[in-house]
């Protein structure tokens, strides 16, 4: 396409994610009084046969590029390993393959991450959790990052540098569950590989979803006390916590795009970003 002559060609759109784009545009968006950068956090975590290894890392990290085009944030790669799968969340660290960081390695890697950002100006820094186990160790990353570059004080008008942590279904509302939990929302305690997971991956990436491998079966009945070590037979075979009976497309466009939107409006407005 050819601009009119005489006027400038409009600049061509920067990339969302970071890993696109040069070290020197970086630098000059990086130095932007509004610059955010979104790190999404996954898992390598069996999610039973029908979803892929990696779904907590694409999901966090497919959520985040849709909240960042909203915001004109850019997102930085995913951390694809998390902490231990626990048997009372996510079938647990004994399943084949699940591949776990300890706390001491998860927290390690994600405060260099944050660190380095801050260090190169980046303003705003929003870690967008997709895996249950990891929420601790990476506010504790965020906590020892602001204080390894000097920001952890923080300032009283809070303009300084800021980390932001949650995790995505966090931003899933109560209308949403209601419509795609039409029998009842059986809570986020055994919600995993079932209808949510899957609804979201048959609308993001239907070819990694292999749903004449999906199993229907009651959920998981598991005690209130975590055992270790675990007893294996307490997490159904499959290693879902529940069944993805009723997962659609339709439920997984429904998610996504109300999450991004509240995500991507809440975010704004706390780290008063134009839109």
């Amino acid at each position: 396409m050819t601009s009119t002559p005489g006027t400038p060609a409009a600049a061509p759109a920067q990339p969302t994610r970071l890993a696109h784009l040069d070290a020197h545009t970086y630098r000059d968006w990086a130095a932007g009084e509004h610059s955010t950068v979104i790190l999404p956090a996954g898992a390598f975590e069996q999610h039973g046969p029908h979803l892929p290894l990696g779904t907590d890392a694409i999901l966090s990290s497919t959520i985040a590029e849709a909240v960042g085009s909203r915001i004109d944030a850019k997102v930085a790669e995913p951390l694809s390993y998390g902490y231990k799968s626990q048997q009372k969340s996510g079938g647990g660290d004994h399943l084949a393959g699940t591949v776990s960081l300890d706390a001491a390695a998860l927290i390690a890697q994600a405060r260099c991450i944050l660190a380095g950002f801050l260090r190169q100006g980046v303003r705003n820094l929003v870690v967008l959790n997709g895996h249950y186990e990891n929420y601790q160790f990476l506010y504790e990353a965020a906590d020892l990052a602001l204080a390894d570059t000097g920001a952890g004080a923080g300032r009283a008008d809070g303009s300084g540098p800021t980390v932001l942590l949650l995790s995505y279904w966090d931003y899933v509302s109560e209308d949403t569950l209601a419509a795609v939990y039409p029998e009842g929302f059986p809570g986020w305690d055994i919600e995993h590989g079932g209808v949510l997971e899957t609804s979201l991956m048959l609308h993001l990436r239907p070819e990694l979803v292999a749903m004449d491998r999906a199993v229907s079966h009651p959920p998981a009945d598991l005690p209130r006390f975590d055992r270790l070590p675990v007893v294996s037979s307490r997490t159904p075979d499959t290693g879902c916590l529940s069944a993805p009976d009723g997962s659609s497309a339709e439920k997984g466009r429904l998610l996504y795009e109300q999450v991004a939107a509240d995500l991507g409006a809440d975010l704004a407005a706390e780290l008063h970003l134009p839109r």
